[in-house]
């Protein structure tokens, strides 16, 4: 049994939230790059060189990509043989959330009740927190801040198996067309398919936080993700909704089981930064 204090999860976790709103992703970086050479529209190649110029901005003078730093989601994975001391898991996460959004002046867009007060919590707590318990002595931490802008663009479809093939590659296009300009793209979008109506969503949202250099090690789901991603960007959105060739940098999708009589499918939108930062403890 290995120890991991509640106190070294709290500032992995705020050290991880500033990271992930001031740094975009290497791999990201790189997609943008490559879609300023691919973009037809001297417009959307416009849009992507200033977007690059964001990003060298950000990470040299530290500060956020997007005045958007969104709610805080965290992916852990947590060894079953590691024993948490000093506090309980979820309170040291929603504690380091709080610091890194304190002390790294990030902007707190965290609402006690989504409906009547909307009152914020100053401190962009409670964290979303998806975890799992997995073999080892490791915990492995995601966080990825995820804006409305493109979070509002989401979309549950719940297909039948009869929809097949066919009906996932038009539920995703029909999302992506509905969203416009609003999630800024060029997007990175996230498709989980499978399960049951939450599953379906908690694999998109895992799909959205993925590398873009990432590809779903099933051969067939890595060709749909493909597929998918040529089919998005000949809609012609293009960079910032402004008409271009380059509408998504990638298309990641995941699966699960699920029903004999149901195929759902989820789609989410993350926008052209792809936050994400990871550590292991």
């Amino acid at each position: 049994m290995r120890e991991i204090s509640a106190d070294l999860i709290r500032d992995t976790v705020a050290r991880l939230a500033v990271e992930a709103c001031c740094n975009l992703p290497k791999s990201t970086l790189a997609a943008m790059r490559r879609a300023r050479e691919e973009e037809l529209s001297p417009t959307g190649r416009d849009v992507l060189d200033q977007l690059i110029e964001n990003a060298g901005i950000a990470e040299t003078e530290h500060v956020p990509l997007c005045q958007d730093t969104g709610l805080a989601v965290v992916f852990a994975e947590i060894g079953q043989e590691v024993h948490i001391t000093g506090g309980l898991f979820e309170d040291a996460v929603n504690q380091g959330v709080a610091k890194g959004y304190t002390e790294g002046y990030l902007r707190k867009s965290s609402v006690e009740e989504p409906l009547f007060e909307r009152r914020n919590t100053g401190d962009n707590t409670p964290a979303v927190i998806h975890t799992r318990l997995v073999g080892g002595d490791r915990i492995t931490l995601r966080l990825a801040p995820k804006g409305a802008g493109s979070e509002n663009k989401g979309a549950l479809y719940m297909l039948v198996p009869a929809d097949g093939i066919e009906g996932v590659k038009k539920a995703v296009l029909e999302t992506v067309r509905h969203a416009g300009a609003s999630p800024c793209p060029p997007m990175v979008i996230g498709v989980g398919i499978g399960g049951n109506m939450e599953l379906a969503c908690l694999c998109a949202k895992k799909a959205c936080a993925r590398d873009v250099e990432s590809r779903n090690p099933d051969p067939r789901y890595a060709r749909l993700e493909e597929e998918l991603l040529d089919m998005v960007n000949k809609l012609g959105t293009g960079p910032a909704g402004l008409g271009g060739s380059v509408t998504a940098f990638k298309v990641n999708v995941e699966f699960c089981a699920t029903h004999i009589a149901c195929l759902p499918v989820a789609v989410n939108i993350n926008c052209n930064a792809a936050r994400h930062a990871e550590a292991v403890l």
